[in-house]
């Protein structure tokens, strides 16, 4: 059994190539996170949605014209890393490209399965050639998320959109974090990324040279699958102390969402959180912020929301915040 489906991109095959290639363009239509060896033989593994992590090897490359993977994913007995193919082929088209995905290698159930999220994506890829702008993925939501690690990949999907509209004017507007501007609180992030990176083993160096969304996206992208390959259990030593797993899970939580709210209010943009997704962090907040973090002025005090306010405000306000109806 096999899925095939052609769409038609309103760009030239180099551009539709770049789309399905490129890891900060990937972002916008299909992964939250992205890795990608672009070349024959290179890895890659996409975190296609919190918590489902597709992984294989590029076996063909020819650019503007066709990509061929192996296809699988983690964790599944069914179809584990590698176990199908899929050919993408991009041919010109009156209206810009044809592109064509095929996924072979599948039988009947899982071919109907990946059905419904190709043509998800495809969709997806297809507003976003046509119109140039990222939109939220209800995909991402993690509404009850499982565990701690796919909270933090759905706390990325939301920071991301921001990042990625963030301009050079945006830089030295001011935050509600009142010693940071966005460019300082880029840095500030960027750095406790690199720092959880490096406890959980992956040694992946900074580029302040980048833009925002595409250095945090980096940076991100490494912690998070080396905590999934780790898991949640026993102590990492964070360089500064040594602490549970669970304890820098949260504080990785904390970093990803709540700053993607000072960015979000520096910026005057949306900020679209699941109310279920708010509330498991603000659990994870409840066991990770105590008063020796508050007194240290890493949070200020608890501030006052009305009994009305989301859970998103309540977090907010968990954490010394004042979010709209405090």
């Amino acid at each position: 059994m096999s899925f095939e489906r052609t769409v038609i991109l309103p760009v030239d095959p180099d551009t539709a190539f770049a789309l399905v290639t490129d890891p900060e363009r990937l972002r916008r239509w299909q992964t939250v996170a992205c890795r990608l060896d672009l070349s024959v033989g290179g890895s890659y593994r996409f975190t296609m949605g919190p918590g489902h992590y597709a992984a294989g090897t590029i076996t063909e490359i020819e650019p503007g014209r066709r990509l061929v993977l192996s296809w699988g994913w983690e964790g599944s007995d069914a179809v584990p890393p590698g176990d199908s193919t899929v050919f993408i082929t991009m041919k010109p088209h009156e209206q810009g490209t044809a592109l064509t995905l095929r996924h072979e290698g599948l039988d009947a159930g899982q071919s109907s399965g990946h059905a419904e999220g190709w043509n998800h994506f495809l969709d997806r890829l297809v507003n976003y050639a046509t119109t140039g702008h990222a939109v939220p993925d209800e995909w991402n939501a993690a509404p009850e998320p499982e565990n701690a690690i796919i909270s933090a990949e759905a706390a990325l999907a939301a920071l991301q959109l921001v990042l990625h509209h963030l301009t050079d004017k945006d830089l030295q507007r001011p935050t509600p974090c009142s010693e940071y501007n966005v460019q300082e609180l880029t840095d500030h992030l960027a750095g406790s990324l690199s720092m959880l990176a490096s406890a959980l083993g992956a040694d992946i160096p900074d580029d302040p040279a980048l833009a925002p969304e595409p250095r945090i996206a980096r940076l991100a992208q490494a912690a998070l699958e080396s905590f999934s390959a780790r898991g949640l259990e026993g102590m990492i030593d964070a360089g500064f102390a040594t602490m549970p797993a669970s304890v820098i899970a949260g504080i990785l939580n904390l970093e990803l969402l709540v700053h993607g709210w000072d960015f979000a209010q520096a910026t005057s943009q949306q900020y679209e959180v699941d109310p279920g997704l708010a509330d498991y962090v603000l659990a994870l907040a409840r066991n990770t912020i105590g008063e020796p973090q508050r007194a240290s002025g890493s949070f200020g005090p608890e501030t006052v929301v009305a009994e009305s306010a989301g859970n998103l405000e309540r977090l907010l306000a968990f954490t010394g915040r004042v979010p709209a109806g405090a």
